[in-house]
């Protein structure tokens, strides 16, 4: 089965057009080889790729006819991608939230008392140690 195909089929982009445009990037690896769209899978082959800051790492354990369910998906691929890396997506959600979306314009008194009140908990914070 093609590359795209198959990470269509395992759910890992929502259409093959996206892995096709991933694997142009060079954002696509099969056994450490740089993988183009057509480039066929095997069982056993090891994926590599990029995606939502992740490096992901694959296992493909079989092939599957065609898209999969959710909860099938487990059958076909063996994730390998370390606890840490999703750790670290977390940490990168929570700190986006934690700034102003830009074009919100001036900060509006009770948000400037929030900062400040910020400051202050860290400063008081030193000040315990």
């Amino acid at each position: 089965m093609r590359i795209d195909k198959y990470l269509w089929c395992v759910r890992y982009y929502k259409t093959r057009n996206m892995v096709t445009e991933a694997c142009k990037k060079n954002h696509i690896t099969v056994n450490g080889q740089v993988a183009k769209p057509s480039k066929e899978v095997f069982p056993t082959d090891r994926i590599t790729f990029r995606k939502d800051q992740i490096t992901q790492i694959i296992t493909v354990l079989d092939i599957p006819e065609s898209r999969v369910g959710a909860k099938l998906v487990d059958i076909y691929r063996k994730n390998e991608t370390s606890p840490e890396a999703y750790a670290h997506l977390e940490l990168l959600k929570l700190s986006k939230e934690h700034y102003r979306k830009s074009g919100t314009g001036r900060p509006t008194k009770k948000d400037r008392r929030d900062i400040d009140e910020y400051g202050n908990d860290i400063i008081d914070e030193d000040e315990v140690e």
